[in-house]
């Protein structure tokens, strides 16, 4: 099926914001790694590829190259920035290290019209754009014509018209490219020919369609924990299989206050879906008693999960899938390009299947969305909105906001504290405007005084975030007196608490949460 772009991902920070771009734009894409991608490309079959940007340099030996099958396919190709490099240098253009790097801010100056153009830039314009790069391309190849350049790039943009091949040396997926996403859009509608009618009502006609081919007459048991995720793949499968759906909603004792009651209440009764309620508060406590590596944590989290699902499986008769909310970002990030973080960032999920044991396959129907999109699908489905606008909450729980070792009386404490600073932060009118908040225990006591006695209790950390789609994120900016009436009442109605802290750190990819 065409009408859709595939992005070959050379390793760049921001190769998903050109997925969230293109998406924008109304069409669908997926995102593979360059090491991967001459296999994925042919089973994809897109109507034009992508090109990201990278941290490598083409000028050294053995850096990532595109596949000849993408070259030499006769589809339409965007270059970015490295993406845009290895083109030219495979395509015997000429590439160099260069003493005028460009870093940020710049200028570029159209020198001639081109079809990524079209209704955006005028040749004689200059306009503003984002650069990244330390190498240059000094010489393009000889069916390219240059109709941009910029101070440290002569030729930053370049175009081969009787290919549709097109190299851009600045990032438009970022937003401080200004026209960049109409750039992006250009090339896949006018010049990929795609339609641009990619919408959340197709992608659950699709899916539905997916998950029953899948399924057949087999039985799904679909961990829900309540959040935006869980929630939407449990109403998902409810519509698509009906009474072949069993939810297990696990209590692990590291939930926020009322919880609990708000899920089984909101999908066993409302929903009138085949629900469990397991409370396994003590098994996970008791596993985690005195683990402090954050890591470890959520791997004995997500083992927990994994046999108390083999077990509700058995206790209901069997099962032959077991459904999770696995994101978009979940699947990148649990395949690190070069080898890095990102190998670990996403380790309580089983993105790379379950073990052989469980005898059990897994189904994953929101693996291709992004977080705002699994929202646009769960009000699509009709769940309410006080589901779908709720803050994320990891699988964890509140063991990642306990820095080191978790016991029932810090969960206690940190569970009072948070209660009271989401409470400060609906009654501000503050929820909707802000991506994630939580309350985090530091593992820091320190000596107050509180009245006429001396304290000795734990330090609470308070972290607020804005964000698009929880890649990316920057701190909100609260005022004083919010801070100073939410500290002062964590203070006087949480005891095991005597100093309240507020971070106002910018999260790069992947770092939303704190451990």
């Amino acid at each position: 099926m065409k009408n859709r772009i595939l992005i070959v991902d050379f390793g760049s920070q921001v190769t998903q914001l050109i997925a969230r771009r293109v998406r924008e734009a109304g069409v669908y894409c997926e995102i593979v790694a360059f090491h991967k991608a001459e296999s994925v490309f042919a089973e994809f079959d897109p109507s034009g590829v992508i090109l990201s940007g990278g941290p490598a340099s083409v000028a050294e030996k053995d850096t990532p190259r595109i596949a000849d099958a993408i070259l030499q396919s006769g589809l339409p190709l965007l270059g970015i920035c490295y993406g845009y490099m290895a083109m030219s240098q495979q395509m015997e253009g000429r590439v160099t290290t260069s003493d005028h790097q460009e870093f940020g801010r710049a200028y570029v100056d159209i020198i001639d019209d081109c079809p990524l153009f079209d209704g955006v830039w005028k040749k004689g314009e200059r306009h503003q754009v984002w650069m990244s790069h330390g190498d240059r391309i000094d010489a393009i190849p000889g069916s390219f014509r240059a109709v941009a350049t910029s101070d440290g790039a002569p030729y930053a943009v370049s175009v081969d018209d009787e290919r549709k091949f097109y190299g851009i040396q600045f990032h438009p997926e970022v937003v401080h490219t200004p026209d960049g996403a109409a750039l992006l859009a250009n090339f896949v509608t006018k010049i990929c020919g795609c339609s641009g009618d990619w919408s959340m009502a197709a992608f659950r006609e699709a899916k539905i369609a997916e998950i029953r081919a899948q399924v057949g007459d087999g039985r799904v048991i679909c961990g829900l924990s309540g959040g935006v995720d869980s929630s939407v793949v449990a109403v998902l499968l409810q519509e698509a299989i009906g009474d072949q759906l069993t939810c297990v909603f696990v209590d692990h004792g590291l939930m926020r206050a009322g919880e609990a009651e708000e899920v089984v209440a909101m999908f066993g009764e409302h929903y009138n879906i085949n629900l469990v309620h397991r409370n396994a508060s003590e098994l996970f406590l008791g596993r985690l008693e005195g683990v402090e590596d954050p890591e470890e944590k959520r791997k004995i989290i997500g083992a927990t999960f994994i046999d108390i699902f083999e077990e509700e499986a058995k206790n209901a008769g069997g099962a032959d899938f077991l459904a999770q909310g696995t994101l978009y970002p979940d699947v990148i990030e649990s395949e690190s390009v070069y080898g890095g973080p990102s190998e670990t960032i996403k380790s309580h999920h089983n993105v790379g299947g379950l073990p052989e044991r469980m005898n059990m396959s897994l189904v994953e129907p929101l693996r291709e969305l992004f977080k705002d999109e699994v929202r646009a699908l769960g009000r699509e489905l009709g769940l309410p909105s006080s589901f779908i606008g709720r803050h994320p909450f990891p699988g964890p729980g509140l063991a990642i906001r306990i820095p080191g070792a978790v016991t029932e009386e810090k969960c206690d404490i940190l569970r009072a504290a948070d209660a009271i600073y989401l409470d400060e932060i609906r009654s501000a009118g503050l929820y909707d405007a802000i991506w994630q908040a939580f309350a985090v225990l530091l593992p820091v006591r320190t000596v107050g005084v509180m009245g006429d006695a001396r304290t000795y209790d734990y330090v609470c950390g308070l972290r607020a975030v804005t964000s698009l789609d929880g890649m990316t994120a920057d701190y909100y900016p609260f005022d004083h007196e919010f801070l100073s009436r939410t500290a002062t009442r964590i203070i006087n109605e949480v005891r095991g608490i005597n100093r309240v802290v507020y971070d106002i750190t910018s999260k790069p990819p992947g770092t939303i949460e704190w451990e």
